[in-house]
């Protein structure tokens, strides 16, 4: 059974004109595409042949460098792609406002602590909002492959920081990037991996019941 690339649920100029169509397309066809050839290629007729993803990214972390690499960056390409969504504007559901409320203080400050991680890491690498086993939410980067699946972490969204991401739309201009990259959050989806995890508990006081979400939470 060979781990077919995912198509992308939008077109490839659904994201202008914060991620160009050049960009994505390239990104998506030139780098997870070949990530996930490479994966197959190297698992056909292995012990690792059959299993998902995620299976072989945790049984080959501490042996198999090669496969988990590649693994690693093939789960980590389409979670990111599918943390990506038009640029139409959202409400951030009360489920995640709790959340966000719960661990960082209001959308404000996670935008903050996302950007600061991000702009901090040096080199190549990813920026993840994660859940953690205490069901709290929190802010990290990681480098090359390495991934929050090796840490008992739930990813939620994740942002990748290689240039192969924005170098054609925004040079080397990160901050642009970063900037770009939060207009086009796919909330919903942050929403759909706080759900499936059993770490998910109801925040006390229901803080933004009272007349909805205010215009200061939407994306």
């Amino acid at each position: 059974m060979s781990l077919k690339p995912k198509p992308l649920p939008y077109s490839f100029d659904a994201l202008e004109p914060y991620i160009s169509k050049k960009t994505l397309e390239l990104h998506y066809t030139k780098n997870y595409k070949v990530y996930n050839k490479k994966i197959n290629e190297l698992i056909s007729g292995t012990s690792f042949e059959g299993m998902e993803l995620e299976e072989i990214i945790l049984k080959s972390a501490s042996s198999e460098m090669d496969i988990f690499n590649n693994a690693a960056q093939s789960w980590n390409h389409d979670f990111y792609f599918r943390g990506l969504a038009p640029p139409v504007r959202q409400e951030i559901s009360l489920t995640v406002l709790n959340r966000i409320h719960d661990s960082f203080g209001s959308v404000e400050e996670l935008k903050k602590e996302f950007f600061k991680n991000s702009m901090n890491h040096f080199g190549s690498g990813w920026t993840w909002i994660v859940e953690n086993i205490d069901g709290s939410l929190s802010v990290h980067t990681t480098s090359n492959a390495e991934h929050p699946l090796l840490h008992h972490e739930v990813p939620l969204l994740v942002c990748d920081l290689w240039e192969h991401a924005y170098y054609l739309d925004c040079y080397n201009e990160r901050t642009n990037y970063l900037s770009n990259f939060w207009q086009i959050i796919n909330w919903n989806f942050v929403e759909d991996n706080l759900l499936k995890t059993p770490l998910l508990r109801p925040s006390t006081g229901d803080k933004f019941m009272d007349g909805g979400a205010s215009s200061d939470y939407l994306a």
